[in-house]
């Protein structure tokens, strides 16, 4: 017995497994199960399974677009029961947003009474709910019960379910999908069902046609709340090549006139997915914070269509650049992101282009096709052997007679006087005998006549491939004709390039002179006026002052952490007044261990050197330091125990570094890089220990200054330490400060 296996005193065994393997191995079925069977969707018919279930399900109640309805309960019971052994909750939920025209473009099924609303209310519950199939819905089930596709039994092995819907109607670029997995996800926007039509119809005349091409048919999504579409066209061919972008989303508004010469903006359409009572919250949440300087007022007055009244501070404000105001601020522009990242025809989950989506489409329907024309072939091969042997019977009526009434067994004389199959002598045995009159006889014979003809050209069908993708862009421009125009089908997002307005915050801020303070424990806050350096100030128990710094109220400050991370902050954000201020990791994002090194007052065009402890850096420009983020800019990286130790403005040609050890190295600036982000190189070698401090200056004007108490002291017999940047330097000259820093 091999030694990983133990037995039981019952008789079982133990099997001894490393745990890493163990869990490794379940975690890896855990995500398959979520990728194949739960998030994302099938490229042939756009749906996930509990959809695809849905639909399958009230198919089988009945529930067609003419018939009608049945409670939502009942529905999630058969769902529930039968397909999906999940919650009953995420099953209505699902079913839910199915039925909203605010979040699916097409919706697959028609609710009857409260399914939700764009303000973010939930549906009643499932009890109270009615539901049944749409013409859409129907379209994706069109011919299921003609072996169209594969079925596979569902999870108890009670039932039949089927693997992919044959999908008339092209669903997941016209409804999308959104879904999140182990290790990846989907996200995939509505589109316009008449324009994805085309764009297929181009694909079959031209299978080499260009994503550029295409597009020219399809321009971009098509969102159920309409809305404007800002995205540049080079961005939006460069999402559809790849499967991978997004697209900028505004909301739609014009300016109304009021009397006097006053005015208001009416925004009549939101972006995508954004609740619009959560929207205005955030917007009057913003105005008393006083961070929308160009609006005074938002009311709500929509009824069930979107009117939201945006008033202006005053009526010399241009709307376009209130609304840029707004559109930076708050949800009102949206960036829906794109990733086509779907199961392919083998189940194999990968990001398509847009072609590849339209090709896999195509292909699928080609397969349904066959398919169906296979089954009808067959079915009506059946129905002429059985209609061969009624006119046999018609021809010879009296011999059948004269058989059936003597014949102790009248189907095997049947077959061996006429030479019946067993088929047809069964269909002739099972005739009534109203049938045999001459009106029927005429019947069946027209019968036969169209039945073969039929079948003539359903065997022309499957042996041309020409006449197959003829017959498939047949079906698509019907599909296109129903569901491309009209209510239902008309384009509702607008394509526009964004419109270029100049637009400063700074210019509505009072300028006013005030003073950043940062406490040695994190607490920042401003007063007002340039305060001396000797000024008297209070701080909590325990706590001092870090570093003070001039600014005006219009200015950005940059902070520099010890993790390297870069974040900006408005002046006048900073909390005002004589009090303690507000922490600065309420206001960016810094853990309990990192602290702020440095701050200052942020100008296009200067340049800092950032080093790290273990004696690494390089020079970076303060527009590589803008991160208006609370989580900020990584910069300069560090790996623990190493931190951010050093941040000091690079203007001069000489660097000096001192490291832990006291030694002192000079060396030309040119020697450290530029660079956006990274480690940096090393500015000087250490044997143990690390860096202290650095220093940027005029070697040829200044010398290497340093402090001593309340004096200065420089130096410009620097020969003793110049050296090349990553040397080990020698001891500082005599005086130097025992805390080897320049500034003492």
């Amino acid at each position: 017995m091999p030694d990983d296996l133990k037995t039981l005193p019952e008789g079982g065994r133990i099997n001894e497994t490393p745990l890493a393997g163990a869990l490794s191995e379940r975690y890896l079925a855990y995500a398959m199960s979520t990728i194949m069977a739960r998030s994302l969707p099938d490229v042939r018919d756009g749906l996930k399974p509990v959809h695809r279930r849905l639909l399958w399900a009230m198919q089988q109640l009945r529930l067609d677009p003419a018939g009608g309805f049945k409670k939502c309960a009942r529905v999630v019971g058969d769902v529930i029961g039968k397909y999906h052994p999940h919650g009953d909750a995420s099953v209505y939920e699902a079913l839910v947003r199915l039925a909203q025209d605010f979040a699916a473009r097409y919706p697959l099924v028609e609710g009857q009474g409260n399914f939700g609303n764009i303000d973010g209310d939930n549906a009643a519950a499932m009890r109270y709910t009615e539901a049944k199939l749409t013409e859409v819905a129907k379209a994706l089930l069109e011919g299921i019960d003609e072996d169209a596709v594969d079925f596979r039994p569902t999870y108890d092995g009670e039932e039949q379910e089927p693997v992919v819907l044959p999908a008339a109607f092209p669903n997941l670029l016209a409804n999308g999908a959104n879904g999140i997995a182990v290790g990846m996800a989907t996200s995939i926007p509505p589109h316009n069902a008449g324009e994805v039509c085309s764009a297929a119809l181009e694909l079959i005349r031209n299978p080499h046609a260009t994503t550029a091409e295409l597009l020219a048919h399809m321009p971009g999504p098509d969102f159920p709340t309409g809305g404007v579409m800002v995205e540049p066209a080079d961005s939006i061919l460069n999402a559809y090549e790849t499967g991978r972008g997004g697209f900028r989303l505004r909301a739609r508004w014009e300016k109304e006139a009021l009397k006097n010469g006053t005015w208001q903006v009416v925004v009549t359409e939101i972006p995508y997915q954004v609740q619009k009572s959560r929207l205005i919250e955030q917007i009057a949440e913003l105005l008393e914070a006083k961070k929308l300087p160009l609006l005074a007022d938002v009311r709500d007055e929509s009824t069930d269509k979107v009117r939201l009244v945006l008033e202006p501070k005053s009526r010399t404000i241009e709307p376009a650049m209130l609304m840029e105001s707004l559109f930076r601020a708050t949800p009102l522009e949206t960036r829906i992101p794109l990733n086509m990242n779907v199961l392919d025809a083998e189940r194999t989950p990968r990001v398509m282009g847009l072609r590849e989506v339209l090709r896999s489409w195509l292909d699928h329907r080609q397969v349904v096709l066959v398919r169906r024309s296979n089954h009808r072939l067959a079915a009506i091969e059946r129905r002429l052997e059985i209609l061969d042997g009624y006119l046999i019977v018609y021809l010879n009526l009296d011999e059948v007679i004269r058989i059936v009434r003597e014949e102790d067994h009248p189907k095997e004389a049947l077959m061996r006087t006429f030479e019946l199959t067993d088929n047809q002598a069964e269909a002739v045995l099972n005739m009534r005998l109203r049938a045999l009159r001459k009106l029927e006889e005429m019947e069946i014979r027209r019968e036969h006549q169209r039945l073969t003809k039929e079948l003539k050209g359903l065997q022309k069908l499957l042996s041309s491939e020409k006449a197959q993708w003829t017959r498939i862009g047949e079906e698509i421009e019907a599909a296109r004709d129903k569901f491309g125009s009209g209510a239902l089908g008309d384009r509702r997002t607008v394509q526009t390039e964004a419109a270029v307005v100049t637009f400063d915050e700074s210019q509505f801020v009072e300028k006013e002179a005030i003073t950043v303070i940062l406490s040695e424990k994190g607490w920042l806050r401003a007063q007002k006026g340039h305060l001396e350096p000797t000024a008297e100030l209070r701080f909590k128990e325990g706590d001092s002052l870090a570093l003070m710094l001039h600014a005006e109220t219009t200015d950005r400050i940059g902070l520099i952490a010890s993790n390297g991370r870069a974040y900006t902050i408005k002046a006048d954000a900073v909390p005002r007044g004589r009090g303690d201020g507000q922490p600065v990791r309420l206001m960016v994002e810094l853990g309990n261990e990192e602290n702020i090194l440095t701050a200052f007052v942020w100008k296009e065009g200067l340049k800092f050197l950032v080093a790290s402890s273990a004696g690494r850096g390089f020079v970076v420009k303060s527009e590589d330091l803008l991160a208006e983020k609370r989580t900020g800019k990584q910069v300069l990286v560090v790996d623990a125990p190493d931190t951010l130790a050093v941040c000091v403005p690079a203007e001069g040609d000489t660097v000096a570094v001192i490291g832990e050890n006291r030694k002192l190295l000079v060396f030309p600036m040119e020697q450290v890089p530029e660079m956006t982000r990274g480690r940096g190189v090393a500015l000087q070698g250490y044997r143990d220990g690390g860096l202290s401090d650095v220093k940027v200056f005029d070697a040829r004007r200044e010398g290497l200054t340093w402090r001593l108490g309340d004096r200065t002291r420089t130096e410009t017999a620097l020969a003793p330490w110049r050296g090349n940047r990553g040397g080990a330097g020698k001891m500082p000259p005599n005086g130097f400060p025992k805390s080897n820093r320049f500034d003492g």
